[in-house]
């Protein structure tokens, strides 16, 4: 029995999830204590609660402590059971968490799957939908399954009510795959999405993109949905580069930001991320090292490495024999993962 300590590092859900997934993918058996503990409201919330249910259905798990609120959790995988599957949040927690925390275990199991997941699916301090078919799929399908998302309906905070569709491939063995060279820039484009709000919102942040970028209006979009159970707003930036790879930067509408706000701070990302020369974004970074670990090699070059990432590094230490070795060069820090010796 693996213990974890959920207070370690960053504290947050991440530890949870990370140890789902990898306990999945392993089969080897955890306790986790101390769930969440830096947060405001330590213990599992809806959307924590609905990753170990889903982590217990697809991997036939025993599970103790799966309830709202608890600060303890016991989890003893069995089987992974590929198939169809239908998740419900229930809140406007974020879906793409869910679906990356049973995702390490389908791309690897017996027959493929297709998942439906409803509840959040752009969330702030999470990745939405966009940043999962864009920027973490596609180097998921460069290790050796092949995974495609559609989404059915948007989910905004507070609402929720989102949902989305997955269809896993999954593949014998991973094959570890290198992001170095970011290569040069080909395209770029900005997306204002408003559902049940004023397009001027939109408007005010596409204009707000262009000017502290200095990109041609020809890169701009305005989205109108009312595919949504309830109002939201989210401006995304996509990097698009010579070597396939992409990477986006978002700013969420809320009550008391301005749309000039929420622009400024999706630029701020983008504007890392391109003086960087890395290949990959912070928040990519750390979601690249469980599945770089699982296939057992690989490397990439980061525009940052935040704490969410180191305590990750650490949490996969504990389930699986690889090492982590980082270098700050000029720039961005490359991180290596190989097997350990």
């Amino acid at each position: 029995m693996i213990r974890i300590d959920g207070s370690s590092g960053e504290g947050g859900g991440q530890i949870l999830r990370s140890s789902l997934g990898l306990s999945l993918a392993t089969g080897k058996a955890f306790r986790i204590e101390n769930i969440r503990a830096k947060r405001e409201r330590p213990g599992l919330l809806r959307q924590h609660l609905t990753a170990v249910l889903a982590a217990s259905e697809v991997g036939g798990a025993q599970v103790e402590g799966a309830a709202l609120g608890s600060k303890t959790l016991t989890f003893i995988p069995g089987t992974v059971r590929p198939g169809k599957h239908r998740f419900v949040i229930g809140t406007a927690g974020s879906s793409t968490l869910v679906f990356q925390t049973i995702l390490p275990a389908l791309m690897l199991a017996s027959g493929p799957s297709q998942i439906t997941i409803e509840g959040g699916t752009h969330n702030q301090a999470a990745p939405p939908f966009d940043f999962l078919e864009k920027c973490f799929l596609p180097v998921i399908n460069r290790l050796g399954p092949k995974v495609r998302v559609n989404l059915e309906r948007y989910g905004f905070y507070p609402a929720g009510g989102g949902s989305f569709n997955a269809t896993v491939e999954p593949c014998e063995r991973l094959s570890p795959t290198d992001l170095i060279e970011r290569g040069e820039i080909t395209r770029r484009s900005v997306v204002a999405i408003v559902a049940n709000l004023s397009p001027g919102i939109a408007r005010r942040e596409i204009e707000t993109v262009a000017h502290l970028l200095n990109w041609d209006k020809e890169y701009m979009q305005i989205v109108e949905t009312r595919n949504s159970v309830g109002p939201g707003n989210v401006v995304l930036i996509e990097v698009g580069t010579s070597t396939g790879m992409a990477e986006l930067f978002c700013g969420f509408g809320r009550l008391g930001a301005s749309a000039e706000s929420v622009a400024t701070e999706a630029v701020k990302e983008a504007r890392t991320y391109i003086a960087s020369e890395a290949a990959v974004g912070e928040h990519l970074a750390d979601q690249l090292l469980l599945p770089f670990a699982l296939a057992g090699g690989g490397a990439f070059t980061a525009s940052k490495l935040n704490r969410h990432a180191r305590t990750n590094m650490d949490v996969v230490s504990t389930f699986l024999p690889v090492r982590f070795e980082t270098r700050e060069e000029s720039g961005y820090t490359k991180v290596e993962v190989s097997r350990a010796t």
